[in-house]
């Protein structure tokens, strides 16, 4: 619970230490003395969105401090979770506002950031403002409702686990099905990309290796004349160059047994003989290989100009252009194959269509019971404060598909005997709004353990008796619950644990909020001003003291 408030330099309060009781607190002061500064300086410590110009007007910074003792097990498990230390069952939250922009959040004096400060004050406390009856304006918001009444919450997060998979599932088709829409032109083009290269059947350097005999058969001509000359001059001409090298052998071998010398250079002539010979028979060889094939020709010749015809096209080398076709080829089959995947996805689309409705149709089952358990409930509350006639109902309907389910979910409500259960947004009045709202808030404080509940002028609209009730029922909650209560009325404030002056001075050019706790004579001032204003006599004085001793918790 909130066991005490430190508040510096915020708005009108310069500085002010609040204890608070385990059960009811109320607040009460004159209109604009500065009771909504306190739940702003509350809303600081939970990590609520605040703005620089709360800082009190010459001060560098404003400074809220809570001690919250009794900690709840949930409360525990995040600050373990946070691997924030804690001894003593208690914490202390500071918020430090700069008066330049910006703030600080603290943890048992450990940095905190302000999302951390949200999240373990949605732990600690629930703040019921004016504003909050804005939810049962609201039908989208009745689903929320019913569902913290129940408590479990099993059956919705059960029923979402399967609802995102199918978004994802849903998301995922729409995507490629958009997507094979957009690629039937690139299709096209690749389908006559790969219909102009595959059946070529191009290989790597084909188009070298081609240059290579086109130029070859193109000057054949010349190449075999230029081989079938040379030929006859090494050894099939009378003059050729065998022939004189015959003549020359010829000669050395008659003197070689008058002159030894000549012997090695008879062998080598021999040797070039051999060699020579052998140059004749390939070059003769080469020239009859290359006789001319028109046939041939044109199809090198052919074939040569497609290629050079595709590299000119696509601006590529031929083993980038059969690349080209290959990846083009298995980009092709993927988008072929991409309609085999789309009726794949269709079907898990519809497996888990036919799975979400199945668990909507729990969660709906299980909202219809809790509704029925609702209706009892807040009926039974609302005849305690004041609204004996009340029919409330819970038009419950089946719609589609949701984050939360397939229900469709508005409380209606007959204030009077004879009427017809009606929207709430259309006939309730705002006193009528306020006790159906605590109403609510009762019956679903049994179903969390957040220890701390505050109402800022929960009494709005009502009096005399309904006022009353409300009192009471503020302070039976405070029995389970810690309740902080802003109010301007009297029937609230003598129900209280512990009472606290929300007070305004003047002190030269400086206006000060003060808060002070009340003893038993300051509450009898306090609650008769409430009824009957400034000064109040002593007949209202003893009203008022006969007041509080009858409400004194028993």
């Amino acid at each position: 619970m909130l066991r005490e408030l430190y508040i510096e330099n915020l708005a009108v309060i310069k500085n002010a230490v609040i204890t608070l009781d385990k059960n009811l607190n109320a607040f009460t002061g004159e209109t604009g003395a500065g009771k909504s500064i306190l739940i702003n300086g509350i809303n600081a410590v939970l990590g609520q969105r605040i703005t620089r110009d709360i800082v009190r007007t010459g001060s560098d910074k404003a400074v809220v401090t809570a001690l919250f003792t009794n900690l709840s097990k949930n409360v525990q498990n995040k600050l373990d979770e946070l691997g924030i230390k804690y001894s003593d069952d208690e914490i202390t939250v500071t918020r430090e506002i700069n008066a330049d922009g910006g703030s600080i959040a603290r943890i048992n004096n450990r940095a905190a950031t302000v999302s951390v400060l949200k999240e373990l004050g949605e732990m600690l406390i629930n703040i019921h403002g004016q504003h909050d009856n804005q939810i049962l304006m609201a039908p989208e918001r009745h689903t929320e409702v019913l569902d913290s009444f129940g408590g479990d919450c099993s059956f919705l997060e059960d029923y979402r686990k399967y609802f995102r998979e199918l978004q994802q599932c849903a998301r995922k088709l729409s995507a490629m099905k958009k997507e094979q829409l957009s690629e039937s032109e690139r299709m096209i083009y690749l389908q006559a990309l790969v219909d102009e290269i595959k059946p070529l059947e191009l290989e790597e350097d084909e188009d070298i290796q081609l240059e290579e005999e086109y130029t070859m058969l193109k000057n054949s001509t010349d190449i075999i004349n230029a081989l079938q000359s040379s030929g006859a001059y090494i050894s099939n001409d009378e003059e050729c160059i065998i022939s004189d090298l015959n003549d020359a052998e010829f000669l050395l071998e008659n003197i070689t047994d008058v002159y030894s010398p000549v012997i090695p250079l008879l062998e080598r002539i021999k040797s070039i003989n051999i060699e020579l010979s052998d140059i004749a028979s390939e070059l003769s060889h080469c020239a009859s290989s290359l006789e001319i094939d028109d046939e041939t020709y044109n199809l090198i010749s052919t074939r040569r100009e497609i290629i050079n015809g595709l590299k000119k096209k696509y601006n590529r080398g031929l083993n980038e252009i059969i690349a080209m076709a290959e990846e083009a080829a298995e980009e092709l089959y993927n988008m072929e194959n991409s309609s085999e995947k789309i009726e794949k996805l269709q079907r898990q689309k519809a497996k888990l269509l036919e799975e979400t409705t199945e668990k909507a149709k729990k969660l709906f089952e299980y909202r219809s019971r809790t509704a029925e358990r609702f209706v009892e409930r807040v009926t039974e509350e609302l005849k305690f404060l004041d609204m004996p006639n009340v029919i409330i109902e819970v038009k419950h309907d089946k719609g589609k598909l949701s984050a939360n389910g397939m229900d469709s979910v508005e409380f209606l409500i007959s204030a009077n005997k004879g009427e017809t259960p009606k929207p709430i947004s259309k006939i309730a009045s705002g006193g009528e709004l306020s006790r159906i709202m605590l109403a609510l808030k009762t019956v679903i404080a049994d179903q969390d353990d957040i220890p701390t509940l505050i109402f800022d002028e929960i009494g709005t609209g009502v009096s005399g008796r309904a006022a009353q009730k409300i009192g009471i029922k503020l302070q039976e909650i405070s029995g389970y619950r810690q309740v902080l209560c802003v109010t301007h009325l009297s029937q609230i404030a003598v129900m209280a644990d512990n009472h606290l002056l929300i007070e305004k001075t003047t002190s030269g050019e400086r206006t000060e909020t003060m808060v002070k706790h009340l003893d038993m004579d300051g509450r009898i001032r306090e609650i008769a001003r409430i009824m009957s204003g400034e000064n109040p006599s002593e007949l209202m004085l003893k009203n008022a003291e006969e007041l509080l001793i009858q409400n004194r918790r028993k």
